[in-house]
């Protein structure tokens, strides 16, 4: 029997996007109805070895797939979309989102194979549609990509308002500005919530306009008519490389595009209207050596130092058409996102090493943030006016520093909810509070295995990476209770053998006492046996070398 309507709650859980800055998921749940809004991924730690990415645990709409109703989404970057190719494999749901959102999302499905086809439907800014019991409105703002919302979500219980990543760009490329004026009038009408972005809310006043950019470019290109510029940018920033597409078109140069996401995202902007390309500017990286350097400019993927990115190749002598040299200007129009700051150095002092000049945003204005400040972050609040807050999309302190903006605009402290994942926030005519805890978590993706690595193995990955692994084998026969071959030693990553005989043959000399101790003493269970040795020879390990490498017995019977 169907709950009646008075006992329901309208609860609201984050599977991702906290205490983290990516793996942005939201699910907001009434009675028998669940929206989600927006399925990205994470990149993973230095702890995560051999880890390719990193996505929400979504254990908990697996169990509830039958009440889901939609996905939304609020715009096409990576941290917003990209799980969605490995959760469409378990959850069947149709997809909403923005012409340029679901272009950049059905090139990336394109590459992977599903057991039902996702179902891809396309909204533009201010359409209103009805997923079960909820209507979601998408409300154009300015990002770092175009085609991005913010959604006002109506539910039985009240209205939120998701905000997404947003900054207020009064001179935005496209000249289309964030609909500030929906924000208002929502916020006559009543918001229950406002969801709002918390990546910038450490910085003090306004985001600058994009066009910042075009103007220190223009003043670059002047200045180094003699150079071959390359430039290293966020693919999905299509402003971005449009305004270094129109400033080369100005200074005569042709325009080459190089690395995979660029050329698959510049494709979809291209074909969607989104971008556009002077006729005879663009040309095919296959011909970058035709020109003189002067007249070309590169732009490139690898603003992040990610390794095989195409800036990494030829920073590193691995691109087959470009190689560096003293006649180069490479600017990075980005900042490195934490934790990027050593890889990114990385490429700098190599293409320092090749003669290249190389401009960063410390040195010249060549990028912009395409999230909120605090001022701006102000302005929304103060539009939709809401009766509770919850700051979303970052890390721990980026949440508290917005928690303070919030005090500060007078929210009641009692009406500011700091989330954690999987934790339920529920709303009822009585108000809001916690309720349960769902599952939540990160599932790790290496190569096509997702979710099959786990805990147990990162701790061997990272325990092999640490201290190199022995492997042991030998050959015994239990009736007889003798050792007939070895034990034989092969090190990988603990020492060079070549250079340690004398060690290696000490440790034969153990493992083979421990075996013949054991079939002295009739011990010929085989976990027994290999303990034995294991436990042996760490011991002499450590008391020799200090280290404790990962030791594998193999033990044969004959």
């Amino acid at each position: 029997m169907a709950k009646n309507k008075k006992t329901q709650k309208l609860k609201v859980v984050l599977l991702g996007g906290l205490n983290e800055i990516g793996k942005n998921l939201t699910v907001i749940e009434y009675g028998n109805d669940i929206i989600i809004v927006d399925c990205g991924l994470g990149f993973p730690d230095d702890d995560m070895p051999g880890i390719d990415l990193v996505i929400p645990d979504t254990t908990y709409l697996e169990k509830n797939s039958d009440k889901i109703r939609g996905i939304v989404l609020t715009h096409g970057h990576e941290d917003h979309i990209g799980a969605l190719p490995y959760v469409l494999r378990n959850i069947h749901a149709p997809i909403y989102g923005t012409r340029l959102t679901l272009g950049i999302l059905s090139n990336k499905l394109s590459e992977h194979s599903f057991a039902k086809k996702p179902v891809l439907n396309h909204v533009n800014a201010g359409d209103t549609i009805k997923l079960g019991i909820f209507s979601v409105e998408f409300i154009h703002v300015n990002h770092s990509i175009a085609d991005a919302c913010a959604l006002a979500i109506k539910t039985p219980v009240g209205l939120i308002v998701y905000s997404g990543d947003f900054k207020i760009d009064l001179t935005p490329i496209d000249g289309d500005i964030i609909n500030l004026t929906r924000f208002g009038e929502l916020g006559r009408e009543g918001v229950l919530l406002l969801m709002s972005d918390s990546t910038n809310s450490e910085r003090s006043g306004y985001t600058p306009s994009e066009r910042k950019v075009g103007e220190s470019l223009d003043n670059i290109f002047l200045r180094n008519t003699h150079k071959r510029i390359i430039i290293a940018t966020f693919s999905s920033n299509v402003h971005r490389v449009q305004q270094i597409i129109n400033t080369s078109a100005q200074y005569n140069r042709k325009v080459v595009i190089t690395g995979r996401s660029m050329l698959n995202i510049v494709g979809v902007a291209r074909e969607l209207g989104y971008m556009s390309v002077p006729e005879g500017v663009l040309i095919d990286v296959n011909e970058v050596n035709r020109w003189p350097g002067e007249q070309i400019t590169i732009i490139t993927t690898g603003s992040q130092g990610e390794p095989m990115s195409a800036l990494y190749r030829m920073a590193f002598s691995y691109h087959n058409q470009i190689v560096i040299n003293s006649n180069d200007l490479i600017i990075l129009s980005a900042n490195a996102i934490p934790g990027n700051e050593k890889l990114v150095n990385r490429i700098i002092n190599e293409l320092f090493k090749k003669g290249a000049d190389v401009f960063q945003d410390s040195l010249v204005d060549v990028h912009v943030s395409g999230h909120a400040c605090q001022e701006e972050l102000k302005t929304l609040m103060a539009l939709t006016k809401p009766k509770y807050f919850m700051p979303v999309h970052g890390e721990y302190k980026h949440l508290i520093h917005h928690r303070i903006l919030a005090l500060y605009m007078g929210m009641p402290e009692a009406n500011i909810f700091i989330p954690d994942l999987g934790k339920t926030l529920e709303f009822d005519a009585e108000g809001a509070r916690w309720g349960a805890v769902v599952p939540s978590g990160r599932v790790l993706v290496d190569g096509a295995g997702v979710g099959d690595i786990g805990n147990i193995v990162l701790r061997d990955r990272r325990h092999l990476a640490l201290d190199g692994l022995i492997v042991i084998v030998a050959t015994v026969d239990v009736d007889g209770m003798t050792l007939i071959s070895g034990p034989d030693i092969v090190s990988r990553g603990f020492v060079y053998v070549r250079e340690s005989e004398e060690l290696m043959d000490q440790m034969r000399i153990i493992a083979r006492d421990a075996l013949n101790s054991c079939l002295e003493n009739n011990i010929i269970e085989w976990t027994h046996l290999k303990t034995k040795v294991k436990d042996d020879l760490s011991k002499f390990i450590y008391a020799k070398t200090k280290r404790k490498p990962m030791i594998l017995p193999v033990v044969m019977n004959v």
